[in-house]
């Protein structure tokens, strides 16, 4: 098994990352030839997942995802703790923290268009973010 952190800082709510270079690094360097990566990041207000990283898709991802949790609305979690960000926790409940993807040949096997992002899904500024890539046999 071989464990690297990606550490990255977003600007703002609705940041969408492209961590595959930093993830296919590390797959390379772990000298795993088959197996699967899994990509987690810490924290409850991001999440992480694939998509083709160009503009119309991921204006796409977030127009759905605030559909899905508007700002509008009112949230338990904000009356609780008043931080205003309970939209922020359901979307990557939503989302989710995590994905696994297989390793063959030292490399993900991603597909032509795909690409790993990291969503900022929390309303506060230029948050510091840890996402821990694990190679595994």
């Amino acid at each position: 098994m071989y464990r690297k952190e990606i550490q990255v800082t977003t600007t703002r709510e609705g940041d969408i990352l492209d961590i595959t270079p930093q993830v296919r690094e590390i797959v390379r360097e772990s000298r795993i030839p088959e197996g699967i990566v899994h990509v987690f990041v810490t924290g409850s207000t991001a999440a992480v997942t694939t998509i083709e990283y160009e503009p119309g898709v991921l204006a796409d991802l977030s127009r759905a995802l605030s559909t899905l949790a508007p700002d509008t609305r009112s949230y338990a979690h904000d009356s609780r703790w008043g931080d205003g960000n309970g939209r922020s926790h359901v979307k990557a409940s939503i989302v989710g923290p995590s994905l696994t993807i297989p390793v063959a040949g030292t490399t993900p096997l991603l597909g032509t268009w795909q690409q790993v992002v990291l969503l900022e899904l929390d309303v506060r500024e230029g948050r510091s973010r840890t996402i821990i890539v694990t190679v595994m046999r």
